[in-house]
């Protein structure tokens, strides 16, 4: 009885823990998709610049997201764009991009395509 006592439990658990874990991952995607107008989609740049995301080592990428937060690393717009995340979303951007599986980025459409 107590073994089912125990499942039940963490069954429930698990299913109150559902809601939050989606809606984590779901801002995580949001605060990613910040990235993808100049990093393109998933953090795969094309041709190269600015450098893709995806793939990355989540401390690389973490570290160099502090270093433009606190104006270590010269850049144009990134000190500004990364100061307006806490180090806590800054540390959920890189764990998602370095999640992601490195690839090409699409072909740009062509003009009258």
């Amino acid at each position: 009885m107590r073994s089912i006592h125990a499942i039940l439990l963490a069954s429930a658990v698990t299913l109150a823990a559902a809601p939050a874990f989606a809606q984590t991952a779901s801002s995580t995607r949001g605060l990613a998709a910040t990235c993808t107008a100049c990093h393109g989609t998933d953090g795969i740049s094309v041709g190269g610049v600015p450098p893709s995301l995806a793939g990355q080592n989540k401390d690389y990428l973490l570290q160099q997201l502090k270093d433009f937060k606190a104006g270590k690393r010269p850049a144009t717009i990134m000190h500004q764009h990364a100061k307006g995340y806490t180090d806590e979303q800054l540390e959920r951007i890189a764990v998602y991009f370095a999640a992601v599986k490195p690839g090409e980025a699409p072909a740009a459409p062509r003009a009258g395509n």
